[in-house]
């Protein structure tokens, strides 16, 4: 299927006054090995950034500890200057240490420098939305958000940050973002087999706010599961492309940032999200996080 700037899976939502494409683009598979170092092929990573703004997608998701600052710096040198229509979300919270680790940095002066380091690899004077990371590579851990938020909140007011988002965090973490500041999005881990924040996507949905799954399609190891594949054998698909129709479906405020080095996988995936999964189709894969 050739895909345009028409024709995208799922429609667009509206991040506070910024209207994206619901199927976006994930950048950290763009480092090397580990999300670390530059990526074996330059020239490529250019083309996957590009291709994904020609094929219409308008929500691309980064951070500046990726590499570090590697897919930034991508980013900048393949679409720059940008079109007016690209929303460029990033994350702030954690860095990344000698041995490949993701400590966290959450002190005021390490927001700051996240921020401003953000600003500059990504050749911009504001980002459109900034997300607050919490928990680690476990998954969220309970803690207060309040001073971190209260940091950005700040470098929002100086004009530095135009939307705020959290990331890797409790539902509880969530509502006391809420009570700092207003936020646009949630972006957590869930996909078929973790279900964890189904009352959460609910919630979320109904109060206008975002919803992005990293880690759409499991992870580093793919989704395994008998009926994804029964499905997918079935429509005579990939079980990556039923997964992200499964997403798409979920709920209307889920935004996709699937991840991908190649131009020839992003283009797959674009397509493959066009599946329109039956209520019986949906009833098997519903069975694989329950």
């Amino acid at each position: 299927m050739t895909t345009s700037r028409t024709t995208l899976p799922g429609g667009t939502w509206t991040l506070g006054d910024q209207t994206v494409t619901r199927f976006g683009y994930g950048a950290m598979q763009l480092a090397g090995p580990w999300v670390v170092g530059p990526p074996a092929d330059h020239d490529g990573a250019l083309a996957v950034l590009r291709d994904a703004v020609a094929a219409g997608i308008t929500h691309v998701d980064t951070s500046v500890a990726y590499g570090p600052r590697v897919t930034n710096e991508l980013i900048r040198e393949a679409l720059s200057p940008y079109p007016e229509s690209l929303v460029i979300a990033t994350k702030v919270g954690a860095e990344r240490d000698a041995q490949g680790g993701w400590p966290t940095a959450r002190r005021p002066e390490d927001l700051r420098k996240q921020v401003h380091e953000t600003l500059e690899t990504l050749g911009v004077e504001t980002l459109d939305l900034v997300n607050m990371r919490m928990g680690d590579a476990e998954g969220p851990r309970p803690g207060s958000i309040t001073a971190p938020m209260e940091t950005l909140a700040a470098l929002q007011q100086e004009g530095l940050i135009r939307h705020l988002g959290v990331s890797n965090v409790t539902a509880e973490q969530v509502a006391e973002a809420r009570g700092v500041t207003a936020i646009v999005c949630v972006q957590n881990m869930y996909n078929l087999a973790h279900r964890h924040d189904d009352a959460l996507v609910d919630q979320l949905a109904t109060e206008g706010i975002a919803y992005v799954p990293f880690f759409p399609l499991g992870g580093f190891s793919p989704l395994q599961s008998a009926a994804l594949s029964a499905v997918a054998d079935r429509r005579g698909t990939t079980p990556m492309a039923v997964a992200l129709a499964w997403l798409l479906q979920r709920s209307e405020n889920i935004l996709l940032i699937p991840g991908t080095s190649k131009a020839a996988h992003l283009h797959e995936n674009i397509a493959g999200a066009f599946l329109v999964l039956s209520a019986a189709d949906v009833a098997e894969l519903d069975s694989i996080g329950r």
